[in-house]
C-alpha cells in the first residue's frame, strides 16, 4: 500500500501512515493486510449521520471481513461507554451479526479494532481494547504500561485534525462518578496504521472545525514550551505551527460559507451554521449540534476548548501570553467562533 513518506528521523515509527483524499475507501484492504476476518468498528451518532460509517462498513465487507458497529460513544467518553463496547464486541462474536451475504452464524472472535471519528471514537476504541483484551476495569490501566497481555491491532481514523489520538498509545478515560480523567497508555495500545483521508473533515460543523484548530494550535503551543521538547519534537512543532498559519482561517471560512448538508439537512445553508454556533435552539437544532459535538472530542463549549489552550499548557504563563498576546486573524477568527 502507498503510504505517506515521513522524515527518516520517524520511519520506524509504530503507527504508520496512510494520507490521501478517498482513502476511507481503502479500509477493508488495510484490514486485509493486518490478517482481520472480524472488525470492531467503533464510532458515534455524528459520524453514522454523515455517512462515514456506511462508508466504512462498505469497504470491510467489500474485503470479507465481517463487522460488528458499535455506535454508542459520546463526547470525552466514560467507563460506561468503554464497558458498552466490551459487551458489544463480545455479542457480535457470540451471536453472530449480519455479515457476508446476509450470514447470522456465529462469528470468529473480534480480532481488529478501528476508530472511526474524533479523539472521542479513537480513544473509547483503545479503552475497548485494554478491556477486551486484558480484562478488570478501565482504572486498573491508569498510568502507563499495566496491560499484561497483547492487544487487538488497531486502526484509527480521525475525522477531526485537532486530537492527535490517531498518534499516540493513550486512551482518555472519564470517571463518570468523580468525572476526573483516566490517562491510560501503553505501547500495545498505539494504532498499527492511521487512515488520514481529508474528505472526512469537510462534514465537520464550523463550531467543531473552531475547537478541533484550537486544539491543534494549543499541541503545538505544548510542544514549544515544554521542558521535554527535542529536536524531533521542534521539528514538528515549527510544521505544525506552518500549516496552521495557513490553513486555519482558511478552513474556519469555509466552513462557515459550505456548512456540510449531512447535518444541517439540504439547503439549510447559513441558517443551519447559525444554529451550529448556538445563536438558536429549539430541540431539532440541539439534535444538530450535539450529533455534530460528537464527532470531535473537545467541541462540548467553547470554554472547554478555551481552557486547553489558556489554563493547561505545560509552561503556563509563558504559553498563554504566545497565544493571547498576538493571536493573528484566525486564532482570533476561532475566538469569536467559540464564543469569547
Amino acid at each position: 500500500m502507498s503510504l505517506l513518506e515521513v522524515p527518516p528521523v520517524i520511519s520506524h515509527s509504530r503507527t504508520r501512515v496512510l494520507y490521501g483524499a478517498g482513502t476511507l475507501s481503502r479500509l477493508g484492504e488495510c484490514a486485509k493486510a493486518e490478517g482481520a476476518t472480524h472488525v470492531l468498528l467503533v464510532t458515534d451518532p455524528g459520524i453514522e449521520a454523515a455517512g462515514h460509517k456506511d462508508r466504512a462498513v462498505s469497504s470491510l465487507k467489500a474485503a470479507g471481513i465481517h463487522v460488528t458497529v458499535f455506535d454508542g460513544v459520546r463526547e470525552n467518553p466514560t467507563t460506561h461507554h468503554v464497558e458498552a463496547g466490551v459487551r458489544a464486541a463480545r455479542k457480535g462474536a457470540r451471536n453472530g451479526s449480519p455479515g457476508i451475504g446476509g450470514s447470522t452464524n456465529p462469528l470468529p472472535a473480534i480480532d481488529l479494532i478501528v476508530g472511526l471519528g474524533g479523539g472521542s471514537s479513537m480513544d473509547c476504541a483503545k479503552g475497548i481494547n485494554f478491556l477486551h483484551t486484558n480484562g478488570g476495569k478501565m482504572s486498573d490501566y491508569w498510568g502507563i504500561g499495566k496491560a499484561t497481555r497483547p492487544m487487538l491491532p488497531m486502526i484509527a481514523i480521525p475525522t477531526t485534525a485537532g486530537t492527535g489520538s490517531e498518534a499516540q498509545s493513550y486512551a482518555l478515560i472519564s470517571n463518570p462518578i468523580t468525572h476526573q480523567k483516566m490517562a491510560c497508555g501503553d505501547v500495545k495500545a498505539a494504532c498499527r496504521l492511521a487512515i488520514l483521508d481529508p474528505d472526512l473533515t469537510a462534514t465537520q460543523p464550523p463550531r467543531v472545525a473552531a475547537a478541533t484548530g484550537i486544539d491543534a494550535i494549543a499541541h503545538a503551543v505544548e510542544t514549544a514550551g515544554t521542558t521535554r521538547k527535542n529536536e524531533v519534537s521542534l521539528e514538528f512543532t515549527r510544521e505544525a505551527w506552518a500549516r496552521l498559519d495557513a490553513a486555519f482561517e482558511r478552513a474556519i471560512g469555509e466552513a462557515l460559507r459550505n456548512p456540510p448538508v449531512s447535518f444541517f439537512g439540504k439547503g439549510a445553508g447559513a441558517a443551519g451554521a447559525e444554529r451550529m454556533l448556538g445563536r438558536q435552539a429549539d430541540s431539532s437544532d440541539e439534535r444538530g449540534r450535539m450529533a455534530g459535538a460528537d464527532s470531535g472530542r473537545n467541541s462540548e463549549s467553547g470554554k472547554s476548548a478555551r481552557t486547553e489552550v489558556r489554563g493547561s499548557l505545560e509552561h503556563g504563563n509563558a504559553a498563554r501570553t504566545e497565544v493571547r498576546g498576538s493571536p493573528g486573524a484566525a486564532e482570533a477568527r476561532a475566538m469569536m467562533l467559540l464564543g469569547a
